[in-house]
């Protein structure tokens, strides 16, 4: 079957890229993850023309560059920016880290309507390109509406089918889930795979927030080798993270559960952020969904060590809660931890950052050639990974611990995701690729986000080039808006 796309135009800023630009002087990282070699980089009409020993043509602008990298345009494989377009179209935090590409419509969330969502954005388009998912969760609530905590009928799974089929016509690229929040958390494994059949006849990716990321994490990553067997499409494990006390340390065991299942022809990747604390829903905490049960409570604040490594960041019903530890807040009211936990949750619930992994797995993911890096952040995202992850990778990971190299960590952010989304045109430097670039300081590039200030934008990223047109130059946003939809 013909997958079907509506494309977002290019906005009239864009046209103002049609002229020749000649990147100078920088060592190219090409995203293949090959030596950095020196090289001038010839753009025109938003397409890479040359790359090589080039001298400018008369009146053509040139750009110096001289010891800096140039790497292509940064793809984030699990972005939450979906609905944050409208508020702030240039996307700051994203463009300053290098990010020019985004999939969308993460954790079987996604608009109800993905033909809508397209045509908005080509109304009002933004910096970045993107692609979007069809949301497991999304399409099962409108066909249970409020009566989704059970299995759903054959019939239901029949018409969630539809509504798969119909998303992926309108320009969906994949399925995703969301298996360890509320609507999802009732699906069975063959649900989910009923539905990841739809998105394989039209050649689709099932990207999933796994069941469970704590002590259930290893029967997680089972199920989405199963999905991928059963379903035959590609399938990729979202923020890969073993996140409580009874599987900390054990990177190495899930990295030969999952290359065991590639050995046997799974199409299987993931990515990760570079962060030791995850931010979700507080009642995620308690899997077994016994907000009340102090013996349940106790458990979960006991896998990620405590309650003192809960942070709260965001609480409708009380904003005085907001980046204090759930530890603090408790004995400010003179009641348990636990107590408080189960008050939060019956008041609305609350955001949560919480610091529960260890460095040496992050260390064991990110160095396996199939996990690329993904931010799980996003416009107002209120963890420091929403607005520092790229950098942060390039400036801790890569120059101060050395676990990667520098054209490794440009591959894992460029090219590898670029395969994984079948982005035939992207994620590379050479002849014919789209002109998505960035420009950056190898010696000076960090993030500077924090919790306290998650907002804070990154350092050391000089220019970055949206589909040849300039969107971050010099420590600011230019105002240009040369997002595009992009097909698989």
């Amino acid at each position: 079957m013909k997958q079907v796309f509506i494309a977002v135009g290019v906005c009239l800023s864009c046209v103002c890229s049609a002229e020749s630009f000649l990147i100078t002087g920088a060592r190219v990282a090409d995203g293949t993850g090959a030596p950095l070699r020196s090289a001038a980089v010839r753009v025109d009409a938003g397409v890479i023309q040359a790359v090589g020993n080039l001298k400018p043509r008369a009146g053509e602008k040139v750009i110096r560059a001289d010891g800096l990298v140039l790497a292509p345009g940064f793809i984030d494989t699990h972005n939450h920016s979906t609905d944050a377009f409208d508020q702030n179209p240039g996307a700051d935090t994203q463009v300053s880290q290098g990010i020019t590409t985004m999939l969308l419509g993460q954790d079987g969330s996604s608009p109800a309507s993905i033909a809508g969502y397209l045509r908005k954005r080509r109304d009002q388009p933004a910096a970045v390109n993107f692609q979007i998912m069809a949301g497991q969760a999304t399409i099962r609530q409108s066909v249970m509406g409020t009566d989704f905590r059970r299995p759903a009928k054959p019939e239901e799974i029949a018409q969630m089918q539809v509504l798969v089929e119909r998303a992926m016509q309108e320009g969906a690229v994949g399925l995703s889930t969301g298996l360890e929040y509320e609507v999802g958390s009732y699906s069975t494994t063959e649900e989910v795979i009923a539905l990841a059949k739809v998105a394989s006849r039209y050649k689709g990716i099932y990207v999933s927030h796994v069941r469970d990321e704590s002590d259930n994490a290893f029967d997680s990553f089972r199920e989405v080798i199963r999905i991928g067997e059963e379903a035959r499409l590609p399938v990729h494990i979202s923020h890969i993270k073993l996140g409580s006390a009874g599987v900390l340390g054990k990177a190495p065991e899930a990295v030969r559960l999952i290359e065991a299942a590639r050995a046997k022809g799974v199409d299987i990747t993931a990515d990760c952020y570079p962060y030791d604390a995850w931010s979700s829903t507080i009642t995620v905490l308690v899997l077994n969904k016994h907000y009340d049960d102090r013996a349940s409570v106790e458990k979960g604040l006991a896998d990620v060590g405590g309650a003192r490594n809960v942070t709260i960041t965001s609480c409708k019903a009380h904003p005085d809660y907001e980046f204090r530890t759930l530890d603090e807040v408790a004995k400010s009211k003179g009641i348990t931890a636990v107590e408080m936990f189960s008050q939060v949750v019956r008041d609305g619930g609350a955001g949560v950052v919480v610091k529960a992994m260890m460095d040496d797995d992050i260390r064991t993911f990110y160095q396996q050639p199939w996990v690329m890096v993904g931010s799980d952040g996003g416009i107002g995202m209120r963890h420091p990974r929403g607005a520092g992850t790229f950098p942060r990778v390039l400036g801790v990971y890569v120059r101060e611990r050395h676990w990667l190299t520098l054209p490794e960590a440009i591959r894992k952010m460029t090219s590898l995701p670029a395969s994984r989304l079948s982005l035939h045109d992207r994620g590379v430097i050479r002849p014919q690729a789209k002109a998505d670039l960035v420009l950056f300081d190898p010696d000076k590039i960090i993030d500077r986000s924090t919790f306290p200030d998650p907002q804070k934008l990154s350092e050391g990223l000089r220019k970055v080039w949206v589909n040849g047109d300039l969107v971050w130059d010099e420590g600011r946003a230019t105002g240009s808006y040369p997002g595009q939809a992009l097909e698989r």
